[in-house]
This record gives structure tokens, sequence and C-alpha cells, in this order.
């Protein structure tokens, strides 16, 4: 029999794609399961995008753009990185692509060798472990407790950074977390990667639009000069734009880089989505109250699962600055027993005896490389929220 490749030993299928799917195939079986796992907001994309992207359609913009995207994209684009994030980008800055995840596979792939070390914060989004691996190179993931509210302190960065170490991972505001880091955070950073040239930073600013309590995420490239040399920063139209489905992603950074990402891209996924990219630019240059509005609703919803899980004995959590989930430690359910006797060992389950006792889907944290916790989506209904909320207290409280 035919062989897979040895490389496939090293990955895992997405944990997050997998307990949509398990939410999907026991609603389908009749059981009440409300899901918290979500990775996309469930606002409608806004009406003006939509349109822009049927005018698209009905006047044949339908071909093949340039593989890094089109020139008014990017130009809209280059204005986005000066006034909201205070980089200076120029369009051949600038890379366009079929959503953000190719373009950290294609980073990583420029950036490093076979055996080059990434370090990723950990919690962290459960693929970048798998595109550094998948690059050839070896993720370095480092523990970043509740108690330094998951952030990476300047301690821990230069403790993990080795002659190897060649690219340093930042998810802000952070999938699972909602952690953002603050100028003064990331200026220590910068103090460090000062010390060791030779390290990139990969960036991925895809949450950018939602937080909360006036919190900022201020891009790391735009404190430094000399650590703009070494920044790619990623970001898409995903999450503060409602455009998942949509597919486009972008990043910008320092001419060289972007030529070789280009490279890349080109012999990996070819042009973005004409289509899509034309809806892009509507929905940079239209309207930008409903991004406003939609995290002032999130932030709404995430008082309601925050009170919840504050409240039940057993859960503590972390009150996030931004994106849409809540990592609850559930240290202190460890130990406990279920309704049906067996004992709690881990979180996964305590994450498998919410979805058979409470008929609540939630991501344990081991998938996000710190345990035993767990992550939350609140995107979606408010009510459906108030009534999770209400089944994971319940479920909370019988266990003895």
């Amino acid at each position: 029999m035919t062989q897979l490749s040895a490389r496939m030993g090293q990955y895992r299928p997405s944990p997050t794609v997998a307990m949509s799917a398990l939410v999907r195939k026991l609603k389908a079986e009749g059981r009440s399961i409300i899901g918290l796992v979500g990775g996309e907001p469930d606002f409608a994309t806004p009406d003006n995008i939509k349109e822009a992207g049927i005018r698209a359609i009905t006047t044949n913009n339908t071909r093949y753009t340039d593989v890094d995207g089109t020139v008014a994209l990017r130009t809209a684009l280059s204005e986005k990185f000066k006034t909201q994030n205070n980089l200076d980008y120029k369009p051949d800055q600038i890379v366009v692509t079929s959503g953000t995840k190719p373009l950290l596979h294609a980073a990583l792939l420029a950036m490093t060798d076979p055996g080059d070390e990434v370090i990723i914060p950990a919690p962290h989004w459960v693929s970048h472990p798998d595109i550094a691996r998948i690059a050839g190179a070896v993720p370095v993931t480092v523990p970043c407790p509740s108690e330094t509210g998951f952030r990476l302190s300047p301690e821990a960065l230069e403790a993990a950074i080795t002659p190897r170490t060649r690219v340093l991972i930042l998810n802000s505001p952070n999938n699972p977390t909602g952690t953002a880091y603050q100028e003064d955070e990331l200026r220590a950073l910068i103090a460090v990667l000062k010390r060791h040239p030779n390290v990139w930073v990969l960036t991925d600013e895809i949450y950018e639009h939602i937080r909360f309590d006036g919190h900022v995420a201020p891009s790391i490239a735009a404190l430094d000069p000399e650590i703009y040399d070494r920044v790619v920063t990623a970001n898409g139209f995903s999450k503060g734009y409602v455009m998942t489905g949509w597919r486009i992603g972008f990043a910008g950074g320092p001419v060289p880089m972007m030529k070789a990402i280009k490279l890349i891209i080109g012999q990996l996924v070819g042009s973005p989505s004409a289509i899509a990219q034309a809806a892009a630019v509507e929905a940079l240059t239209g309207d930008q109250s409903f991004i406003e509005e939609n995290a002032a609703i999130f932030q709404e919803r995430r008082d309601i699962a925050l009170q919840t899980l504050q409240q039940t004995p057993g859960l503590r959590c972390h009150t996030p600055e931004g994106a849409f989930y809540l990592f609850g430690d559930c240290s202190g359910v460890i130990g406990r027993k279920l309704p049906n006797g067996k004992v709690i060992e881990t979180d996964e389950d305590f994450v498998m005896g919410s979805i058979e006792f409470a008929g609540v889907a939630l991501v344990p944290g081991s998938a996000f490389g710190l345990s035993p916790y767990f992550r939350l989506s609140y995107s979606l209904d408010t009510e459906q929220l108030r009534i999770a909320m209400d089944r994971l207290r319940r479920y909370c409280n019988e266990l003895v």
C-alpha cells in the first residue's frame, strides 16, 4: 500500500473544527446543544460590503488579479495601516491573499529554515504550532499563565531565545484569552528583541477591531524603527469586518520580506478572489460605524458570560480586553465527580461533561497549549448565551 509522507505524523486536525463538527453531529441526532466554540462573528456582513461584491460580479470583475492583490485594495490598506496602526506601509509592502492563514504559512516559510525555532506564547491559537511545523520549524511554546494576564513577559522571552530562534509570533488581541498587549508591555519585549537581531516578529492582529473598556492594541512594528524592519504585520477582514467566508487576509512588512512572501503566495495560492477584494475595498472606505456597534454587543456578552463564570464555584476567569472569547480556569473542579460518578481529571473531562450533562460545548484549554482551562466563545445570540451560561452554572453546581 502506498504510504503517506512521514511529515503527516506531525500534524493534527484543528481541535476547534473538531468540536464544531461534534456539535453539528449531536444536533443532527436531536440533542439540545448550545455551541460556545465558534471562531467567527454571528453578525451578517454589512449590506454595503455585500453590494460591492455583487457589483463586482455584475460588472464582470471576476478575473485573476495580481498575486499580491489589486492596486485599489493595497492602496486602501496602505491608508488603513497609516491611520489605524501608525504604520507606513506602501502598497508594494502589502500582500493580499485568500485568508490570513496562507500569509502566516508564507511568512514562516520565508523566515525560517528547517530546524529553526519559532517562539509561540501559550495560550495560543490552535493553528500557530502546526503552521510552524509545516514550514519545517520547531514550535517553542512559552507558558503564560493567568497570573501574568496571559502575557509574555520580557524575562520569559529572553529565557526562550536560543541560537536557533528565528521568529516570535505575537497574537493581540489574543485567541483564546482576549488579552491585548499595551504599549509599555510591547516596548519591554522590544528591548529584549533588540539584543537578538536575528529574530523576526510575526504578528497576528485579526481581532484588532474587537476591543473593550477603552483598551487599545498597538502594532509592535509602529513602536520602534529598528523593529519595524523585522516585523510582518498580518491581519484580515474576517473578524472586525464580519467577512469570514469572503476569505481575504493581508500583511505588511519590509520590502524584501514581502517580496519573498509574494513569491511563495504565487506558488501556494495564486491571486485572491477579485470579487472579495472589491468588497474589501468597500469595507475599508465605506461606513465604519458597525465596527464599534458590534464591539459594544460583544462587550455586553462578555460581561454576561464573565459574571456567570466569576460567580460559579470552582471556576475563575481573567477579564479579556478584546476578541470574543473567555479563557476560564477550571482547576477548581479537578478531582470532583460528574453526575455519572466519573472523576474530572483534566480540562477535557470537564468539557466533555459539559456537553453530556449541560448541553453546552466548550473547547479544552489543552488545545491552546495551557491546562486546566477552557475556551468559551460568546459569539452567538445574547439570549442563547444567557441560556447556555445558566446551564453551565447548574452543571458546575452538580459536581461533587
